[in-house]
């Protein structure tokens, strides 16, 4: 199973199949969920737009959360990695940072993939308007967050975690590092369980 891993999901994803590659990766200063105290960290580089990203955020992140976040024993990073073929990736990610700057992250976080899949399957077209719509639906200070989103803001901050991704070993989305260690792909629950649970026990 060794390999390189598929750019973008072609859903022919290859990884080092039980996490034994360990990458020292930086959480930069990015958003996180859960206990800033807990002993397993998960950094996930994900792309707004990557429809394997959406299908991820649907299923075996609600399980992860539900289990080890919301309990306390597992934090998630978000870092961007926006796809140069996916033109809403950066712009979206750029989103999100405006929205932290009014306390609502996780919340249009979650908004973007929402909102992706009441349009359909596969890769989603739509614009910085809709994007401005989903945030004044959040209830942000929409005069503050369209100024942000238009004056790219946070563009040069996206490109750091692109950068740091790529020097860590990311090549596709989502990829993750579970206490630095790879998981590549929109991996099954029982994936990650495995992972967190071993490194639990250390």
């Amino acid at each position: 199973k060794a390999g390189s891993a598929g750019t973008g999901g072609t859903g022919q994803i290859v990884q080092d199949p039980v996490g034994n590659v360990k990458v020292d990766v930086s959480v930069d200063d990015d958003p996180v969920l859960g206990n800033s105290k807990a002993k397993v960290t998960i950094v996930e580089f994900s792309d707004y737009q990557c429809p394997f990203c959406r299908s991820f955020w649907q299923q075996s992140y609600v399980q992860i959360k539900k289990e080890y976040i919301d309990t306390g024993k597992v934090k998630l990073v978000y870092r961007d990695y926006p796809l140069s073929f996916h033109p809403m990736a950066a712009p979206s990610a750029e989103a999100a940072e405006c929205a932290d700057d009014q306390g609502k992250f996780w919340e249009m976080h979650d908004k973007i993939f929402s909102e992706q899949v009441k349009l359909g399957q596969g890769t989603i077209q739509y614009t910085n308007n809709d994007l401005k719509k989903w945030a004044s639906q959040l209830g942000v200070d929409t005069a503050k967050f369209n100024q942000c989103l238009d004056s790219g803001k946070y563009k040069s901050e996206v490109e750091k975690d692109l950068a740091d991704g790529t020097a860590a070993g990311v090549s596709g989305t989502p990829s993750f590092f579970v206490n630095g260690r790879l998981l590549v792909g929109a991996q099954p629950f029982s994936a990650f369980k495995a992972l967190i649970d071993e490194e639990l026990k250390k």
